[in-house]
């Protein structure tokens, strides 16, 4: 699962082998999340609510870099890695 942005300590990856809806999983410490592409929504598991928002603001910003990525990874290509957020 490659990571594809890091920031504040929270990681973004990807899986190759993702199933539908386009996600992507979010690590911060202990806590893990998975959050929609398109729809963005929270899917699974909690984060602080700092982290939350900073993960939502950073998908909205590169929303459309996202979807790519993740056609590119069911092609079995590899993602392209995106900017932190500032």
């Amino acid at each position: 699962m490659p990571i594809i942005s890091e920031f504040y300590g929270i990681t973004i990856r990807v899986f190759y082998d993702g199933h539908a809806p386009p996600h992507i999983h979010v690590s911060y410490g202990e806590h893990e999340i998975i959050v929609g592409i398109s729809p963005i929504a929270l899917i699974k598991g909690k984060v602080p609510n700092r982290v939350r928002s900073m993960v939502l603001e950073w998908i909205a910003i590169h929303q459309q870099e996202l979807i790519e990525n993740w056609e590119l990874c069911q092609s079995g290509k590899s993602p392209h890695k995106l900017e932190p957020l500032d």
